[in-house]
């Protein structure tokens, strides 16, 4: 797809424009490429320099101040400095607030502290006119008139950002779609049913209740060539950078090119509403964690439009807290990502809580008909109950007391918590080369070998020539690894945000650089422990692990753990069974405990 978007807007003549129109075309590319775009740049450069000299300027002041041991052991002048080049990034535009919030990821690169400080930038982009909105999507709806396409349209953007912006609409009853088309069979015989039973009995399933109310996403106008503009500016700045003795182990120039495709998934809109479609896809047979519905026929470069993701931000259940869900969410989110990676290989690259829904809705009944059975999904045979409960919760946001509450009402009337993602534009799915990486580290791991975990990690890191004291290196991994072996059976007390961030360290400290993807993924992790733990301070990462295990156990593939026996590779065999040993004695701990508690042991007569 990505390809496909790049020979769009190469910038070539037709093979079918011929005579004077072909002519006209060749010295506008001509004027264009060869004299505005290089003047454009120019002004652009000096735009930049205005706003970056002065932070460039001030750099010695980061050894200025008293070390805050609350933040790092940073400076107090280096934390000014940090904040200084985030508010300069901001008045930068739409390419620098993408670089900065990347950047914030990468804290195998950069110090914690100055990735905690890129992760508050946010976009001051004044949001474009509501004519040029109209115009791209009449353009995108190939030139229905505005008013033929929505029943309402709320013309305040409900957000803004770098690149684009997002609106709410309701379409026309003509352009809504029957329910979840592209994944449910128009009718379903008795064995697909008796699945469907099963799986209600054992989880409940979220009645799927289709809405025409969409969110419309619009790019900005321009921002494909002002982004083009400062991607090049940012590669000469990273190819002179990489000249300077010491700097070669970022390879910046790399790390350029990167965010460059990063920044090129963004500006085509069509690649989040395919990667939609391919979550939908995947995540079709499995329960609660759920995808927008992508309207594709109407979403171009410019406009992207899918189903209105109605629910409450995951912010809001941090912040006033999870009640009697606050397990239930942090389960399900968890599993969702553990899907994704251990069995998709098709990870959301963009999770935080702004991009997490939380819903409430009305669990399936068992459908006991016989005989096949047409689907009856249409808005007019269904009653949305999700802005029902939506509205008992909103009144009680900032008062945790309250929420919480209301949260225990809307469980006795037998509603349960569906996630929603949204913000798609960004996946990781490792190669095949990353994947067997990720795989032999696993491997390592998994056999408490930590010292040949880090040298696998130097070896096949972008520079091992580059790395400092790589024996150094290899025996912290060894010390790291056999911290988390001696803890065994008490994994849900480790964090494995602690432990991951501590690699990063380590990363950091040895030059040792690591693939983007291989980092997301590790970006991802932490990001969701933390999130979990933030709503069930006693989640067990390896416990919400070991059912997507037992999956890939049975699940035929290149991913059979049965093919990787046999091929000599026991490693998530053993992950396997160490976690269901350690759940049944944790169990049987558990029921001695009880038994003590409770004085069954010995009970008095």
């Amino acid at each position: 797809m990505l390809e496909a978007s790049r020979a769009e807007i190469a910038k070539e003549i037709p093979e079918d424009v011929r005579g004077l129109r072909r002519v006209w075309r060749a010295i506008y590319l001509f004027v264009d490429t060869m004299i505005v775009e290089p003047i454009a740049t120019t002004f652009r450069f000096l735009h930049l320099v205005i706003i970056f000299v002065p932070v460039i300027g001030t750099m010695p002041l980061i050894w200025l101040g008293k070390r805050q041991k609350n933040r790092d052991n940073e400076r107090s002048g280096t934390l000014w400095w940090y904040s200084f080049l985030v508010r300069s990034m901001e008045r930068a535009g739409p390419a620098f607030i993408k670089l900065g919030q990347w950047a914030a990821s990468r804290s195998d690169i950069f110090p914690q502290e100055m990735c905690n400080t890129m992760s508050s930038l946010h976009s001051n982009a004044p949001a474009h006119s509501l004519k040029y909105t109209k115009q791209t999507i009449v353009k995108a709806f190939d030139g229905r008139p505005f008013e033929e396409i929505f029943d309402e349209f709320e013309e305040k953007p409900l957000g803004v950002g770098a690149i684009a912006q997002v609106y709410k609409a309701k379409l026309k009853p003509e352009y809504t779609t029957p329910g979840d088309t592209d994944l449910e069979p128009q009718h379903r015989n008795i064995s697909q049913r008796m699945r469907k039973n099963v799986d209600m009995l054992v989880k409940s399933t979220p009645q799927r209740t289709p809405s025409s109310y969409v969110a419309i996403k619009v790019l900005h106008p321009k921002v494909e060539r002002m982004v083009r503009r400062d991607l090049r500016i940012m590669g000469i700045f990273a190819a002179v950078l990489n000249a300077i003795p010491t700097m070669e182990w970022l390879s910046l120039p790399d790390e350029v090119e990167q965010f460059g495709e990063m920044m090129r998934l963004q500006l085509d809109l069509r690649i989040e509403s395919a990667n939609l479609i391919m979550f939908r896809k995947k995540f079709k047979d499995r329960t609660t964690a759920w995808f927008p519905f992508p309207y594709a026929e109407h979403s171009t470069r410019q406009v992207l439009v899918e189903e209105f993701a109605q629910g409450i931000p995951l912010a809001a259940f941090l912040e006033d807290g999870g009640g009697v869900f606050q397990q239930e969410i942090a389960d399900e989110g968890l599993d969702a990502f553990l899907h994704m990676l251990l069995i998709d290989n098709f990870v959301h690259a963009d999770l935080h809580p702004g991009n997490i829904m939380v819903r409430f809705y009305r669990p399936e009944q068992i459908d006991l008909s016989l005989g096949r059975q047409k689907q009856s999904d249409s808005p007019a045979h269904s009653t949305d109950v999700t802005e029902q409960v939506l509205q008992q919760l909103r009144p009680h946001r900032h008062h945790p007391s309250a929420w919480k509450a209301e949260l225990e009402k809307i469980d006795k009337e037998g509603y349960r918590p569906q996630l929603i993602f949204i913000d798609t534009g960004l996946v990781t799915a490792l190669n095949a080369t990353n994947r067997q990486n990720f795989l032999d580290l696993f491997k390592a791991v998994a056999e408490f070998d930590g010292y040949r975990a880090g040298h696998l990690m130097v070896a096949r890191c972008r520079q091992p020539d580059a790395v400092i004291d790589e024996e150094v290196f290899a025996l912290k991994m060894q010390h790291l690894v056999l911290g988390v072996k001696s803890r065994t059976f008490a994994l849900g007390s480790i964090k494995i945000g602690d432990v991951l961030n501590d690699v990063l360290g380590m990363v950091r400290a040895h030059h040792v650089r690591m693939e983007g993807d291989f980092v997301n993924v590790v970006i991802s992790i932490l990001l969701l422990e933390g999130i979990g733990r933030s709503l069930d301070p006693n989640l067990d990462l390896f416990k919400s692990a070991l059912p997507i295990l037992r999956q890939l156990g049975v699940q035929g593939g290149g991913t059979s753990l049965l093919k990787s026996v046999r091929e000599g590779d026991t490693s998530m065999l053993k992950v396997w069974v160490g976690l269901e040993i350690r759940k049944y004695l944790q169990a049987s701990a558990e029921q001695v405990e009880s038994c003590v508690k409770y004085d069954q042991l010995s009970p008095n007569i």
